[in-house]
């Protein structure tokens, strides 16, 4: 079998059963294993699948994102246990930045009571929810995003370069160990890409709808985040793919 027609058969078998192994290639082809890694190295590389540990699976383009009103009340149950879990992570006297989103929100609530913390922000909501407590609030300016009720654009970027933080807390639209993280908006990647370069250590919040998803803005590559806060219905082949990069996975709780 023609290299053209081998991908071309790979890529209907992975459309069709949504997610496939070397070993099972192996078998369908009769073609050696590298040579299936390396049809599926390049597939990827070319965006008709996404690679994993051992396999592929189908590509599934995350769709436009809705308003963050609309978000709320997506996976609610999961986003609340995510932010918990992810406010513990907090410590006393830290400074964190907090990054727009639902499930960055679900943190809020945890937050009033840690002593001596400040937090950096360009989230509307995050702001409402902390001016009346005793953490210090930095509040980042810029262009005003109604969607996602958040400052993005270049005078948010030239802001974020003046601070510094212990810790960085995102959503994210899409986490895909290949393709990186992503989102759907440009102005905000790059506002995002400014805040990851502010912190020592990056914290993802992501229920299980956000993986094995691409959006159309890269925004870095998944080893970027030290720690992914997520809830228990992601894929568990997924999640140990992430932690053999290295990336330490929390299940909330």
């Amino acid at each position: 079998m023609f290299k053209s027609a081998r991908q071309s058969k790979i890529r209907r078998l992975i459309d069709e059963k949504g997610e496939i192994s070397v070993t099972e290639l192996n078998e369908i082809l009769q073609v050696s294993e590298a040579t299936i890694r390396r049809d599926l190295e390049q597939l990827a590389d070319e965006g008709w699948i996404l690679r994993t540990h051992g396999g592929a699976l189908r590509a599934e383009p995350a769709p436009a994102e809705p308003p963050i009103r609309s978000r709320m009340t997506e996976n609610a149950l999961e986003k609340r246990e995510i932010g918990r879990t992810a406010a513990r992570l907090v410590q006393a006297g830290e400074t964190i930045f907090l990054g727009s989103g639902s499930t960055v929100g679900e943190m809020v609530p945890h937050l009033a009571k840690v002593p001596g913390l400040t937090v950096i922000t360009n989230s509307l909501p995050v702001v409402n929810g902390l001016a009346r407590t005793d953490v210090e609030l930095i509040v980042i300016g810029g262009m005003f995003r109604p969607s996602e009720q958040s400052m993005v654009g270049h005078v948010a970027e030239q802001a974020i370069h003046e601070f510094r933080a212990d810790r960085t807390f995102m959503g994210i639209r899409g986490i895909d160990l290949e393709q990186g993280l992503t989102s759907d908006f440009l102005p905000e990647a790059v506002t995002d890409r400014a805040i990851l370069g502010i912190a020592s250590h990056c914290v993802i919040v992501a229920d299980h709808s956000k993986f094995n998803r691409v959006s159309s803005v890269f925004l870095a590559p998944v080893t970027t985040a030290d720690t992914i806060v997520t809830d228990e219905a992601t894929d568990q082949a997924t999640v140990a793919a992430l932690r053999e990069a290295g990336i330490k996975v929390l299940t909330a709780s």
